[in-house]
C-alpha cells in the first residue's frame, strides 16, 4: 500500500471528512468547505466543472460502500468472484472514478494496482510495466480518450484483450470505437454514473456489448433508474444508497435534492429494446433552433461517426451553440483535422458540411471553424466553456 492511502486509511479509521482537490484546486475546495456538514468518515470530491462552475460533493464512506457492493453482485453475475480480481486504478484519486477502484478493493479483498498516467500514454510501457496475471480477472476504468490511445499500438490492444471488464464512462462512447472494439473482441462495458451517484449506477455486461447492444447497460443492482417525465426520453433520475449528501459551497452545505428519495441528472436518456439506459445528450446543452430541440452531442456522434464512414481524416469535432435572431440558437462545428500532410482542413471541412447536409436544418452548423489546438481533457471530457469562450473571441464571419 502507497504511502497516500495509508493516509487515507488511518483519517477513515478515526472518521474524518476527506478533501481530495485536485491540482491547483486546493484553495478552492478549502474555500467551499463547510463546519455543520455531516460528520465522517467521508470524502468530498470535485464534480461538474466542464460547464458551469465546479462543485463539491460530500460522499459518506457507507455509500460507497453500497457502491462496491452493487457492482460485486453485478461481477457475480458475470460469473467473475471480486474477491478474485485485480483492480487496476489508471485515474487519480480525486477522481471518483479513481477513488472507487481503491475502496472497492479494500471492500472485497481484491488486489490492488495503481497505473501511472504516463503509462495509459504508451502502451508498450505498460505491457511491460503491468503484465496482467492469468489467474486473477483484471478490472479496469477507462475513459474514451484513455481506450484510444491503448488501441494505437498492438501491445495496448493485447494488454486489453487481457482484462476481463473494461468500463468505459466519463464521456459518451462513439459508435465507431465501440465497433472497433467489437471486432477486436474486447470485454468493453459501457457505463453510466457520476459523482453525485458515487460513480457507476449502471453497466452494459460485456456479453450483451459484444453481441451489438449499445447503451449503458441496466440499472446495477444497489439502484434504480427512471426518466422524470412521462414519455419516450426524458431527465435520467437514480434511487440509490450510494448517493452523496451534498455540496460544499462558499462554507456552507446543502443536501442533495431528492425528491421522495430520487435524484435528477443532467443527462437526458431513454430506455433501449433491452431495457438498458441510453443517454441522449446534457439537458443543460440542448439549443432550439428553428422552433426544434436539438442535443449537440448526438448531432456530434452521428457526424463523427459518418466522417469514420467516409474515413475522413477527422481527429476531433465539438458542436456549440451561438445565438442567432431568425432560429433563436444554431450550430456551430469546430473541427481539429488529424495530424496527416494530406488532411487539408478547408477540403476537410467541405466534406464535412457535405455530410451535415443530411441533416435536418435545424441540426447543421451554420458555421465551421478550424481549431488545431481543440482537444478535450485529459479524462476525455470537453471543457465547454473554454471552447465557448474561444468561439467567442471569434469575428461573427469568421469561417474556415
Amino acid at each position: 500500500m502507497t504511502p497516500r492511502l495509508m493516509q487515507l486509511e488511518q483519517a477513515l479509521a478515526v472518521g474524518k471528512l476527506i478533501s481530495l482537490a485536485g491540482p491547483g484546486e486546493e484553495q478552492q475546495l478549502a474555500a467551499a468547505l463547510a463546519a455543520d456538514a455531516p460528520p465522517g468518515p467521508a470524502f468530498v470530491l470535485g464534480s461538474g466543472g466542464s460547464s458551469g462552475g465546479r462543485r463539491w460533493v460530500q460522499l459518506q464512506l457507507a455509500a460507497l460502500e453500497a457502491a462496491a457492493d452493487g457492482l460485486a453482485h453485478w461481477l457475480q453475475a458475470q460469473a467473475i468472484d471480486p474477491e478474485a480480481c485485480l483492480c487496476l486504478d489508471p485515474l487519480p484519486l480525486h477522481h471518483v472514478s479513481g477513488l472507487m477502484p481503491w475502496l472497492r478493493a479494500r471492500r472485497w479483498g481484491a488486489r490492488l494496482q495503481e497505473l501511472a498516467p504516463p503509462l495509459l500514454r504508451d502502451p508498450a510501457l505498460l505491457a511491460k510495466a503491468c503484465p496482467l496475471p492469468p489467474d486473477r480477472p483484471a478490472l479496469v476504468s477507462l475513459v474514451p480518450t484513455q481506450l484510444i490511445r491503448l488501441l494505437e499500438q498492438p501491445e495496448g490492444v493485447r494488454w486489453l484483450a487481457d482484462c476481463a471488464v473494461i468500463w468505459v464512462g466519463g464521456a459518451a462512447l462513439p459508435p465507431a470505437l465501440a465497433d472497433r472494439c467489437r471486432r477486436l473482441g474486447l470485454p468493453l462495458s459501457p457505463c453510466y454514473g457520476s459523482t453525485e451517484t458515487g460513480a457507476m449506477v449502471a453497466a452494459l455486461p460485456p456479453a450483451r456489448f459484444l453481441a451489438g447492444e449499445a447503451g449503458c447497460g441496466p440499472a446495477l443492482p444497489h439502484a434504480r433508474l427512471r426518466l422524470g417525465v412521462a414519455g419516450d426520453s426524458g431527465p435520467v433520475e437514480v434511487c440509490a444508497p450510494s448517493l452523496a449528501v451534498g455540496e460544499h459551497r462558499a462554507g456552507r452545505f446543502t443536501p442533495l435534492p431528492l425528491h421522495g428519495g430520487w435524484w435528477r441528472s443532467g443527462d437526458r436518456g431513454r430506455f433501449g429494446p433491452s431495457g438498458g439506459l441510453e443517454l441522449l445528450g446534457r439537458l443543460d446543452r440542448a439549443i432550439s433552433s428553428g422552433g426544434e430541440t436539438v442535443f449537440p452531442e448526438q448531432v456530434e456522434r452521428r457526424l463523427l461517426e459518418q466522417a469514420e464512414q467516409a474515413r475522413l481524416p477527422l481527429a476531433q469535432l465539438l458542436l456549440l451553440a451561438e445565438p442567432d435572431p431568425l432560429w433563436g440558437e444554431r450550430l456551430v462545428a469546430l473541427v481539429r483535422a488529424a495530424p496527416d500532410p494530406a488532411a487539408a482542413p478547408d477540403a476537410l471541412i467541405e466534406a464535412l458540411r457535405a455530410l451535415a447536409a443530411q441533416l435536418p436544418p435545424s441540426q447543421r452548423p451554420r458555421r465551421w471553424l478550424a481549431c488545431p489546438e481543440l482537444a478535450p481533457s485529459a479524462l476525455g471530457k470537453w471543457q465547454r466553456r473554454r471552447w465557448q469562450q474561444w468561439l467567442a473571441s471569434r469575428p461573427p464571419d469568421a469561417h474556415s
